[in-house]
């Protein structure tokens, strides 16, 4: 036979297509072409293929080789196609029987001994072999990410050899010894029992932690801003099997290490002040995921956060309403998932102090108006709780009092999320204004104080509305099916920036 079918897969973004790999072999000068817009890795592969069939003890075929990767239109980059295209020119060429090949899909790269080495992005590949109904043959360095992925039948080799004995019946590929991927559980992460003082921010980061609203704190320096933001992933509540999926595939494609140890816990990515707008939505000619993307189910913590450029803070805007980035290129585009939950700390002014008179600050009002003015109107409209998180006494940091631990908020967060659940399937911040109108009513009190501060503090329309998913979410976290007047206060009162515009 001189004509051999191989599959696998392509990556764009985190979504893929199905890629067929045909093998043909003709009479004439002997020579290996590939087609079907490969990219320089995919063409390079002609070279790695001779060597690693060479070196497995089987004979490159001395024809004219032609390589077909379908559909021809879509562009192919990586090493993933090394293993495939390989297994095509032996079995074109008789040297290993096809009855095996169709129930396959194959991703691996080959070093010139014939060795598997790892690919990105196994887990979508995986994921993908659900739905193709076939086995997925891989590297064993890959192993413990594909099996992430439920109901697919995952085979590891070590190298060429063993795949082609494999497919020749002349032995079995085992699953390999690998550790089952378990998640750790959050113990061995920060907890809010460590803050000493800070009542109030600790009460703002639980309501934040319970509707998943964006927080912005505001505070002079080693107040405790950066120490609060990083335990609230302690107080989250855990990812679902498909939240943790879709997170992991996000972390497969990328340049990060995917941990299949800890990939049932929410990620928390924490970029520097001078990174660039591409750095947090994404970019590359072959698109890559940025920071909010790599915070999917998670929390983006911007520190110093007019010390960032407005523009840079700006691409933020879209994706916090949508939940969604698209990056438009040239040749591709790619659409990546970017539902992420955004804490923001940053200073009341460009010395860092509280410019209240007790300090000694000498801005003025105009350098302070400045300073807050790096925050664009809009993007600050989409922040829900502005908190100030003010200095702690030298008597609360000596006291040997505990606070309440990360456990017990979490337990309170918990029964607040499984109302949100229950009652529209999915956490307040998300809720469509429709669901608004369902779930948040307000009596002729509440709609008052709301008229009065829609007036005095000049609210938009979206911020009338996070005013009163944040009222939801404070009333969910007391059990209660009705927003109160006090419910509603606590949520105005968590608007201190709009106060200064």
């Amino acid at each position: 036979m001189s004509l051999a079918t191989i599959y696998t897969c392509s990556l764009t973004g985190i979504s893929t297509h199905t890629v067929t790999v045909e093998v043909h072999l003709s009479n004439g000068l002997p020579c290996l072409s590939i087609v079907g817009l490969p990219e320089a890795a995919v063409r390079e592969s002609k070279d790695r293929v001779r060597a690693a069939i060479i070196n497995s003890n089987y004979e490159f075929p001395q024809r004219r080789i032609t390589i077909n990767l379908a559909p021809a239109d879509l562009p192919k980059d990586g090493g993933r196609y090394d293993l495939p295209i390989a297994l095509g020119i032996l079995a074109a060429s008789s040297q290993i029987p096809t009855h095996h090949l169709e129930n396959f899909e194959f991703h691996a790269e080959l070093a010139l001994s014939g060795e598997l080495r790892p690919v990105k992005g196994i887990l979508p590949a995986a994921l993908h072999t659900q739905a193709s109904q076939r086995g997925l043959i891989i590297a064993k360095e890959n192993y413990a990410e594909a099996t992430l992925a439920d109901n697919v039948k995952v085979l590891a080799a070590s190298n060429l050899l063993e795949v082609c004995q494999f497919l020749s019946d002349q032995s079995d590929l085992k699953s390999a010894s690998s550790e089952a991927p378990v998640s750790r559980d959050i113990e061995h992460l920060f907890d809010m029992s460590d803050i000493k003082g800070q009542k109030r921010a600790k009460r703002a980061l639980e309501v934040a932690a319970a509707g998943q609203h964006n927080l912005l704190m505001i505070g002079p320096p080693g107040t405790g801003k950066t120490m609060l933001a990083s335990r609230i992933i302690s107080i989250l509540p855990p990812m679902t099997q498909q939240q943790a999926i879709e997170c992991a595939a996000i972390y497969s494609i990328s340049d990060q290490a995917l941990n299949t140890h800890q990939w049932r816990i929410r990620p928390f990515r924490s970029p520097h002040h001078t990174a660039s707008g591409i750095a947090l939505v994404g970019g590359g000619s072959n698109p890559k995921p940025g920071e909010i993307s790599l915070a999917h189910h998670g929390v983006l913590f911007l520190d110093e956060f007019t010390e960032f450029d407005r523009k840079t803070l700006d691409v933020l805007r879209e994706p916090l309403e949508t939940g969604r980035i698209t990056i438009s290129r040239a040749a591709r585009q790619a659409d990546f998932p970017a539902q992420f939950q955004l804490i923001a700390a940053m200073n009341p002014c460009p010395q860092g102090y509280n410019c209240d008179g007790k300090d000694l600050c000498q801005c003025t009002p105009e350098q302070q108006r400045k300073y807050r003015s790096k925050i664009s109107a809009p993007l600050l409209d989409r922040i829900d709780i502005h908190i100030e998180v003010p200095q702690v006494p030298r008597e609360t940091l000596q006291s040997q009092q505990l606070s309440e631990n990360s456990r017990h908020i979490r337990e309170r967060v918990m029964k607040a999320y499984q109302r949100q659940m229950q009652r529209h399937g999915k956490v307040n911040a998300e809720l469509s204004n429709k669901e608004l109108e369902q779930s948040c009513q307000l009596n002729t009190a509440e709609q008052q104080l709301m008229d009065k501060a829609m007036y005095k503090l000049k609210l938009s329309a979206r911020a009338y509305h996070r005013i009163l998913k944040l009222s939801r979410t404070i009333a969910d976290l007391e059990g209660l099916d009705e927003i109160t007047l006090q419910h509603l206060s606590e949520a105005i009162s968590y608007r201190s920036l709009d106060r200064l515009q």
